[in-house]
């Protein structure tokens, strides 16, 4: 079986636990999608600002709930793990960007490109998390391998370039567009439609697709990060899934100021590199009685992530982005396929 010991680390959860994180979420998202959003409109930056307030102080309520449960160390785990989701989750934020301009998806669509890409990330999520305590649990040098996925992705982050990010490079890309029939041009809001007695695809189908393929990728990298943090799948699992449900609300809150959050990704580099650093001195003093290693409290955790994140947010602000002199040339995006097809 693959998961029967994340399977026993889910289960020293009582039920009513999971079952209260169960309802908040399955009602905020009934309660958005049915009610709230039951037809696509761009949400305003002030409705946008109130549903991002919604969600974050949904997730501190849920943490002090777990403080009162758990205890403060256990709170203290969810609280890190979740600033550190949330702002690679910002971060990520750039390439649904980059994917949405490719593609010239309406921003009246976007929206309900993100809620069912979170919805899938819900499962994913979960299958990724009980794999990786799974993973840990039977084989603990595991954690090494971690350690090392996160620190070499905190120095490539610090070197990427999210606007050289090309969907049309994606494996779901190309066999979406080899083997699934797809109309050439959107169809509203709707993921299929049918056409000469077939349903088929239309491109905001192949978007959701990369975006949750993406999103897939990103979870490599962040779980990792997370489970260093704590191995608790129920407080790794909560604190990953409050942070990327608000994820919709903040995107449209930040999509015009994106850019000027210029010194957050080289500040998320800094970050996986410590935790991974973290990972592996905290291992080597606990399992392996190396005199040098040592482990660090999580509060002094999650102060350091706090505080370079922080750091990072007020820089770019006090020191923006100078705008391009006057004069300076405009460079206009190249035509990509789906605006060929859809010109066809």
């Amino acid at each position: 079986m693959l998961l029967p010991l994340a399977a026993v680390n889910a289960l020293e959860t009582p039920v009513w636990a999971w079952g209260v994180f169960g309802f908040l979420v399955l009602s905020m998202l009934t309660l958005d999608l049915l009610i709230l959003n039951r037809k696509a409109h761009v949400p305003s930056i002030r409705e946008a600002a109130i549903w991002s307030a919604v969600w974050i102080g949904l997730a501190l309520a849920f943490d002090v709930g777990v403080y009162h449960w758990k205890g403060a160390p256990a709170a203290k785990e969810f609280l890190a793990a979740y600033l550190l989701e949330k702002s690679l989750s910002v971060d990520n934020l750039f390439i649904f960007l980059v994917i949405f301009r490719y593609f010239r998806v309406p921003t009246v669509f976007q929206h309900r490109v993100l809620f069912w890409g979170i919805l899938g990330a819900l499962f994913l999520r979960a299958v990724m998390i009980g794999v990786g305590v799974q993973a840990i649990e039977l084989f603990r040098p595991i954690l090494f391998a971690f350690a090392g996925l996160l620190i070499y992705t905190g120095i490539k982050l610090f070197f990427s370039d999210e606007e050289s990010h090309d969907p049309s490079k994606t494996w779901v890309y190309r066999f979406t567009k080899k083997y699934i029939p797809m109309t050439s041009a959107f169809h509203e809001d709707k993921f299929f439609v049918r056409q000469a007695a077939r349903w088929v695809a239309t491109p905001l189908f192949l978007v959701l697709l990369v975006v949750e393929t993406t999103d897939l990728a990103f979870a490599l990298d962040s779980i990792p990060a997370c489970l260093a943090i704590s191995q608790d799948l129920f407080v790794v699992y909560t604190s990953n899934i409050f942070a990327i449900l608000g994820l919709r609300a903040l995107f449209f809150l930040l999509a015009g100021m994106l850019s000027a959050l210029r010194f957050l990704k080289p500040a998320l580099s800094i970050v996986l590199v410590y935790i991974g650093l973290k990972m592996v001195l905290a291992e080597l003093h606990k399992h392996y009685q190396i005199g040098w290693a040592f482990e660090l409290p999580i509060d002094v955790s999650l102060g350091i992530i706090g505080g370079i994140l922080g750091l990072s947010i007020a820089a770019s602000l006090l020191f923006p982005t100078q705008p391009p002199k006057q004069g300076t040339p405009k460079i206009e995006p190249e035509e990509s396929e789906a605006d060929h097809e859809k010109q066809g």
